[in-house]
């Protein structure tokens, strides 16, 4: 079985770490040629420069052979730049079978700190969550259009290692920014590479799929619980009205809601390494994390 990766970043990384075996070949892009030596040196993985433009032979060629299509590039403000390949060429993919897309629980919108699942209907905020609702489904006609499954992962906030409460309070980045009734879902890296695999090893027809945590909680609980971990003071407590946040920050605080897992569990027998953060805090401060 062969692998096609189009954005070979942080989760699909994760995944290969732990998955690399179940494929034959490996290939993925990324956009700068020193990161594309690096990988092609570490990790033996055929990796193609593409930063949305010009479509190389190379690229053909990995395409023609993919088994397996992983999708984890951001939508840009024109669009998909992956997606946009398959409107403008001709590209051949014989022996393709699944596309697995990596989207986010940001398409939802915001439910007033409500439970939702994957029959919720999408109602995604202009800006990133719009467009990648409009990647989802570009995606879904593609499959529709080759006749093969498509898997969509709706992501919560994503942490692990070197991303994650431990590392922020280590730096002196960490915040606790307090907004009454405000909870976000998250989910460890690793639980995301598993997510992938059970998608791609079954046999089930494909699905959209939300991969979060069981516990979604108050952001400033997060970071006292890695405080207590390490044995140091939590920051202060900030105000939500009144904190320095970057545009984009403050961005995700407009939307409170509690999204379930149960489908994936239920369809796919899935089960989480790190169903809340407390589990994943405490896996990645025995990796070291944040000492």
């Amino acid at each position: 079985m062969n692998l096609f990766v189009f954005g070979l970043g942080y989760s699909p990384l994760a995944f290969l770490t732990r998955h690399a075996s179940h494929f034959g070949k490996i290939s993925g892009t990324v956009r700068q040629s020193e990161k594309a030596e690096r990988l092609a040196r570490e990790r033996q993985i055929e990796t193609i420069v593409f930063d949305g433009g010009e479509v190389s032979p190379e690229l053909v060629r990995a395409l023609a052979q993919a088994d397996v299509i992983l999708v984890s590039v951001p939508p840009g403000e024109r669009g998909d730049p992956a997606l946009k390949i398959f409107a403008r060429d001709a590209i051949a993919m014989p022996a393709l079978q699944r596309i697995v897309y990596l989207s986010t629980i940001g398409v939802y919108g915001d439910h007033g700190g409500g439970w939702i699942d994957e029959n919720t209907p999408a109602r995604p905020s202009a800006g990133r969550s719009d467009a990648r609702f409009a990647a989802e489904e570009g995606w879904s006609a593609l499959a529709r259009e080759r006749h093969v499954e498509i898997d969509i992962l709706r992501l919560a906030g994503i942490y692990g290692p070197g991303r994650n409460s431990l590392a922020a309070l280590k730096t002196g980045t960490a915040k606790r920014i307090v907004k009454p009734g405000q909870v976000f879902n998250r989910i460890h890296v690793e639980d995301i590479a598993d997510a992938i695999m059970a998608c791609i090893a079954g046999a089930k027809a494909g699905a959209i799929y939300n991969v979060t945590d069981d516990e979604p909680a108050p952001p400033q609980d997060v970071v006292t619980f890695a405080a207590d971990l390490l044995g140091v003071a939590p920051p202060p407590e900030q105000d939500f009205a009144s904190a320095e946040l970057t545009p984009m920050a403050r961005s995700f605080y407009a939307e409170n809601k509690r999204v379930s897992n149960a489908r994936i569990k239920r369809d796919l027998g899935f089960a989480f390494n790190h169903p809340t953060y407390r589990e994943g805090l405490r896996a990645l401060l025995a990796m070291g994390e944040g000492r």
